[in-house]
């Protein structure tokens, strides 16, 4: 026997008024750094370096860019980024294909993960502090190389405290950075590419030319972009170590904020800085795009 009051459709059910979504809210700190910290500073170097002191609309603050000083300044800052990066990232390359085969968990895999982390964020005085006791005029590897070795690695200058010396200090916090960021993609190189290549008569080398490089060929290149613009940013380390002349583009930004007299015109500073700007937003735009590609097959 049926019952009637199964048979009968049932009610619809009362749709209620969906509940807000606040899960927005979780990266409320995430846009107050970009705010504080990117938006906010890029708004003051357009406005100082597109207006003077009155407040009036000027180009003779971008003018000083084609000045003989300033673009030495940017070259100085673009070579000393491009020869730390392109260092930086073979002896990354290296270090990450040297740990290819080990576990991730294991102990040499771990250290060198942990010690990258926190290599990558040193710089600053303690960077510089560590270069000068280190391989300083009186430093330890330097008297050490002087007194046992007879190599005195000064004698054509005290090199480290002007443009040369920013070259080994950068390449402290360059190689791990590019460890971190390279070796996902190497790591994402699949056994079974290399296991079918060779089931069909190629040879490691070939493995690697033909297939190994023309896929780590982006990730590479769009680290080799992100280490370049680190170096090109930084700031920190070269004030610290580098104590005669601003030889590259951030100790000029110094002394325009602290000298009234450079090239005689105001604001120099936010023209220089939006000289950065531009050079660091195309270059993380080739890298955002690079990356976009590297992506597809890792995905």
């Amino acid at each position: 026997m049926t019952n009637p009051a199964a048979s009968e459709p049932s009610a619809p059910a009362r749709r209620g008024r969906p509940a807000p979504d606040w899960s927005w809210l979780g990266l409320t700190p995430f846009a107050a750094y970009v705010l504080l910290f990117l938006a906010l500073p890029t708004v003051i170097a357009v406005a100082s370096g597109l207006f003077d002191g009155d407040g009036a609309f000027t180009f003779d603050n971008l003018a000083a860019l084609g000045d003989p000083v300033i673009l030495a300044t940017f070259w100085n800052s673009t070579w000393v980024s491009l020869l730390t990066a392109v260092v930086g990232a073979i002896i990354g390359a290296l270090v990450c294909y040297a740990m290819l085969g080990l576990p991730d968990t294991g102990f040499i895999r771990t250290t060198v993960d942990a010690a990258s982390g926190v290599l990558a964020q040193f710089g600053g005085v303690m960077l510089a502090f560590t270069m000068i006791a280190a391989i300083g005029t009186q430093g330890v590897v330097t008297k050490f190389l002087r007194d046992a070795l007879g190599i005195d690695i000064f004698a054509g200058g005290a090199w480290i405290y002007a443009l040369p010396g920013l070259i080994p200090a950068y390449l402290v916090f360059q190689v791990p950075l590019m460890i971190i960021t390279f070796m996902p993609a190497l790591a994402a190189l699949r056994p079974q590419w290399f296991e079918a290549h060779l089931t069909l008569g190629g040879t490691r080398s070939g493995f690697w030319r033909h297939v190994g490089f023309p896929v780590l060929a982006p990730s590479f290149l769009a680290s080799l972009l992100l280490l370049f613009a680190n170096a090109f940013s930084s700031y920190a380390t070269a004030a610290a170590l580098a104590s005669q002349g601003s030889q590259i583009v951030p100790l000029q930004i110094r002394t325009a904020l602290t000298s009234e007299t450079l090239l005689g015109r105001e604001n120099l500073a936010g023209a220089l800085a939006l000289g950065m700007i531009v050079v660091v937003a195309v270059v993380m735009w080739v890298y955002a795009l690079i990356q976009r590609r590297a992506a597809r097959w890792q995905a």
